[in-house]
């Protein structure tokens, strides 16, 4: 005989994950009870794209998605695209643009996403409780018991949707890894990722003497590339290809950046030392950076601004030309959780089914988000990933 419940689904984690998964569930005819702590919900899309929430991207792929099992993903994506959101926009009349890359952005401010999603929960009967702190999850006959303060709530199935570690001043918490260790789920290694790089002593003041300029960069690390922008910071590097290339860096590793991706700097040092011998290097380099980088790099180098390209020898050219287009530097670490967009690691996806995100051991339980091993690119990737409506089909 069935177990009655208070509700068929309850979700924990009114983010992009859960209110996608509790509008997808309510439609399905489930009575659901979407939860979370904070009193204002889906502040992390608030806060998405500067305020105007880069709510995906027109080229989702699975190679845009960084996992322990790079091909779990692959499921979701194929049930639900980038499309079927962006239909869902119209749907709502929201009017939106492609910034760059085929990155889309709300018109209006990511506000416009968060009610449209609220809207979206209210057609499909979600009811929706916040300020809500969970003391204890067990499991009980077909099902779970979610206990509040002194009252308890039950249900048949049981989403986990609360983030992971990244901006904790937002709310982020580990409640979801304990729940996950809770009930035996394996969790990857978590580290911060979309994160700036920070820097010691030399190359901290380095950095920080170019702090808020910025410049088109190809960063590279573990064979990884990501060609974007790049910017200097009292603290060190940031901008979206150091945003971008953080999600792959391990403390110790060296990280390769080209300065002038556009240009073969040897090539065109040594093409200028014969044709305008009298040309300074600091305004040759100009050329092709910003005036204040080309003198920090000549300074750094013990090359005087009035020098003439044809007073160094081909041997400083060339370790002047790798200064541009390989400087081969080691960050520090990171700015940690504390700056960090997304958190890399996370619910092992070989405990989760990849059509259903139930989990394989704890029939009735599923985890979604950004708390699973699937850590979306920077550019509307996290989004389309992480907020996935079919990754639970509880």
């Amino acid at each position: 005989m069935k177990t009655s419940h208070d509700y068929d689904v309850i979700i924990v984690g009114a983010g992009a994950a859960g209110l996608m998964c509790a509008i997808e569930a309510g439609k399905r005819g489930r009575s659901v009870c979407l939860m979370d702590h904070a009193e204002n919900i889906a502040e992390k899309i608030r806060i998405s794209g500067g305020g105007s929430c880069n709510f995906t991207n027109l080229n989702v792929s699975a190679k845009d998605f960084i996992s322990s099992n790079p091909h779990f993903c692959k499921s979701a994506l194929a049930q639900f695209s980038q499309n079927d959101f962006i239909s869902l926009l119209k749907k709502h009349n929201i009017p939106f643009h492609e910034k760059k890359l085929g990155q889309l952005f709300c018109d209006e401010g990511a506000g416009r996403i968060i009610n449209m999603l609220l809207t979206e929960c209210e057609t499909a009967n979600v009811t929706i409780k916040t300020g809500t702190t969970i003391d204890r999850i067990n499991a009980i006959e077909n099902g779970y018991q979610i206990n509040i303060h002194h009252a308890a709530k039950t249900c048949s199935s049981l989403v986990i949707a609360t983030g992971g570690l990244s901006i904790p001043k937002i709310g982020a918490t580990k409640f979801g890894y304990d729940i996950a260790r809770q009930f035996g789920i394996n969790i990857i290694k978590t580290h911060p990722a979309l994160v700036p790089f920070t820097f010691q002593a030399k190359l901290l003041e380095y950095c920080s003497n170019l702090s808020g300029l910025s410049v088109e960069a190809e960063i590279t690390c573990n064979k990884t590339t990501f060609s974007e922008g790049l910017l200097f910071t009292h603290r060190g590097l940031s901008g979206p290809a150091i945003l971008q290339i953080s999600s792959y860096w391990k403390e110790g590793d060296e990280i390769i950046i080209n300065l002038a991706p556009k240009i073969d700097m040897i090539s065109f040092l040594m093409d200028q030392k014969e044709k305008n011998p009298k040309q300074t290097v600091e305004s040759l380099l100009t050329a092709h950076l910003p005036k204040r980088l080309a003198s920090s790099i000549c300074e750094s180098h013990n090359i005087a601004g009035n020098i003439h390209i044809t007073e160094l020898s081909k041997q400083k050219l060339q370790i002047l030309a790798k200064a541009v287009n390989e400087w081969r530097i080691k960050p520090a670490g990171t700015e940690g959780y504390r700056k960090a967009e997304v958190t890399c690691g996370g619910i092992d996806t070989n405990d989760l089914s990849s059509k259903t995100m139930e989990t394989k051991k704890q029939p009735g339980l599923y985890f979604i988000g950004e708390l699973v091993d699937v850590t979306g690119h920077l550019g509307g990737f996290t989004c389309n990933g992480h907020g996935h409506p079919v990754m639970s089909q509880a």
